[in-house]
């Protein structure tokens, strides 16, 4: 994967999977003055948003919202599950 810079991270679009809005579209990431939503923010590029599956986003906020969000910093948590290993070998 190759590495980009904090200028081209700046320059994508973050918005918030978590608070859908009634059109279908997503809110741009962070609040404005003393704007209230819903649930708690899930952040992620737009074009990541656009390439996961509505289940995807539903465990990302999931996931998201299961952690405790207490403290000066947001709690961080994975945007996609971490794959189980699965043991199909038999045993004897």
């Amino acid at each position: 994967m190759a590495k980009k810079g904090l200028r081209s991270w700046v320059k994508e679009n973050w918005v918030d999977i978590a608070n859908k809005k009634s059109d279908g579209s997503y809110p741009k990431c962070g609040r404005s003055g003393g704007e209230k939503r819903k649930n708690y923010p899930k952040c992620v590029p737009i074009a990541k948003a656009r390439a996961m599956s509505k289940g995807q986003k539903a465990g990302a906020v999931r996931r998201k919202q299961a952690k405790s969000n207490t403290g000066p910093t947001p709690s961080r948590a994975a945007t996609f599950a971490k794959r189980k290993k699965n043991d199909n070998r038999k045993k004897t």
